[in-house]
């Protein structure tokens, strides 16, 4: 039975009760609903008029090319073409999946090499920076003749004279380490229980600083003082180091000079009082440290320190306060014995080949930071003398401050136009703080006494609280602008009440909260 429209067997056939002709439905029911007539006799004829045909469902009818021998031959040929087409192309799509298979199974095993590389190294410096606090004193490096460009400078005469002899490292002696791992071992135990200075600054106290005063001490054609030390025996007892060549002594109870250090011949990079008052070191551009002591009513030159070949950039007090360290621009830093003022060991490395920018000792003073010009924080372990770790800041500018938290974990680097902060337990960036939108650099960086706020300078000079998730208290901007630089240095009192500040001009500032 074929269809009366199309001339080929229905898949869904019916009957025109009209005319008795078999059609497929879908056909003639469009057919109807086009021209309302039956198609083969012309009369008006309705969808209701048409008779369904059951049939067996599960029976595709033939069509008609399988209905004799050649037709299915022809049939079978054409399924048979395009099964092999499709193996054809499933073979290739095997293939390519087996290719990028391979390629992923390669990724993922170089990735795991370096993974299990990366962890190793970072399990060995863990253990390595771990072992400056708590391991048994390293042996005594063998005594080494000090190279021509780096040797030791005698004792200076009274009158502050340079000496011009050369002698051979001694290292650290056994007695030396003793001390630092017996000074190490006890300040360590002691942090956790260690109370809180004194009438110690809340937040709120922070975010009231202001300009408290400010005193002109240094050369207005030099200006710029590069630190700032505070005396052990009185706050009031600033010293300050100047781009003029000079360190100044100004007691601010009595609001006048009290002494002034002079004998470099170029700009004065760091100052310390040496554990009390009538003693301290500086270092100078001038490629030397110097060490003053009060002599009757003013400090003169003991001793000039000449180990270094290029600029001391900095000088780092051991908490013995007999020891103490320089680092310099010929990529070097030397450990000095104060009560024979001569240089103990001096430290190179052939894997740091830039410049020295900044240096700080930890509070335990075990570990030692050191910021080079590219950007990179090198961690030594004072007794071994060893590099146990690095932080890279990314920066593209020096490492201008290095600052240790007195909790003795946290560490903050100055580079670039950012503040990092770093966990030395886990060896990592903990926090980034970028003070200035427009990109200005930090020029420094400190934490106070209690390790409760931290001090950033650069355009102005910024408080922010470590316990308020390292949050801006206060932004002091009563500075003198030059260029992007305001701020070259600062440091606090021990209670953080006070700031002092040294800007790129000739005038210390000191901010606080209001006199009530």
């Amino acid at each position: 039975m074929f269809c009366a429209i199309s001339g080929t067997v229905p898949e869904e056939p019916v009957v025109s009760k009209i005319s008795g002709h078999l059609f497929e439905k879908r056909l003639i029911e469009k057919h109807i609903k086009d021209t309302g007539k039956d198609p083969v006799t012309g009369v008006e004829i309705s969808v209701d008029e048409l008779l369904v045909v059951k049939n067996n469902t599960n029976l595709k009818p033939r069509p008609s090319p399988a209905t004799s021998i050649p037709g299915l031959l022809g049939l079978l040929q054409n399924e048979w073409d395009a099964v092999m087409l499709e193996q054809h192309s499933l073979r290739q799509n095997l293939q390519n999946t087996r290719q990028e298979l391979s390629h992923s199974l390669y990724q993922h095993d170089g990735a795991v090499r370096v993974i299990a590389r990366l962890k190793k190294e970072r399990d060995e410096a863990r253990r390595a920076l771990e072992s400056a606090v708590r391991a048994p004193p390293a042996p005594v490096p063998e005594p080494v003749e000090a190279p021509p460009d780096m040797a030791n400078g005698k004792r200076a005469a009274e009158n502050g004279t340079e000496g011009g002899g050369k002698r051979a490292k001694a290292g650290i002696t056994d007695d030396i380490i003793e001390v630092l791992t017996s000074t190490s071992a006890e300040l360590s135990k002691g942090r956790r229980k260690r109370p809180m200075p004194a009438g110690l600054a809340s937040a709120g106290t922070i975010e009231q600083y202001g300009l408290l005063s400010s005193h002109p001490l240094h050369k207005t054609s030099e200006g710029g003082i590069t630190a700032i030390d505070l005396s052990p025996s009185s706050e009031d007892i600033v010293a300050s180091a100047g781009r003029d060549h000079s360190v100044q002594i100004y007691d601010r109870a009595q609001g006048r000079k009290v002494g002034e250090l002079t004998g470099h011949t170029k700009r004065v990079t760091d100052v310390k009082f040496l554990g009390h008052q009538d003693l301290m070191v500086t270092t100078s551009a001038d490629k030397t440290s110097r060490l003053w002591a009060v002599d009757g009513d003013a400090y003169k030159c003991k001793a000039v320190l000449s180990d270094h070949s290029a600029e001391v950039v900095g000088v780092a007090l051991h908490p013995t306060n007999k020891y103490f360290i320089t680092a310099s621009a010929d990529r070097s830093w030397a450990f000095y014995d104060l009560d024979s003022m001569l240089c103990m060991a001096q430290m190179t490395s052939p894997t740091i080949d830039s410049a020295y920018s900044s240096v700080a000792l930890h509070p335990d003073g075990q570990i030692l930071g050191t910021g080079t010009d590219d950007a990179v924080v090198h961690v030594w372990e004072t007794r071994s003398q060893n590099n146990v770790a690095k932080f890279e800041t990314k920066a593209s500018a020096p490492v201008t401050g290095i600052s240790f938290s007195e909790n003795g974990y946290f560490l903050a680097t100055a580079a670039g136009d950012s503040v990092k902060l770093w966990d030395l337990r886990k060896l990592k960036n903990i926090k980034t703080i970028v003070p200035y939108e427009n990109g200005a650099p930090v020029t420094s960086v400190r934490f106070d006494n209690s390790g409760q706020y931290l001090a950033v300078g650069g355009m102005d000079a910024r408080i922010y609280g470590v316990k308020q998730e390292w949050q801006l208290l206060s932004t002091l901007s009563d500075l003198p602008q030059k260029g992007q630089h305001s701020v070259l240095s600062c440091t606090w009192n021990k209670p953080a009440t006070k700031l002092f500040v040294g800007s790129v001009d000739h005038n210390l500032r000191v901010f606080g909260p209001p006199a009530a």
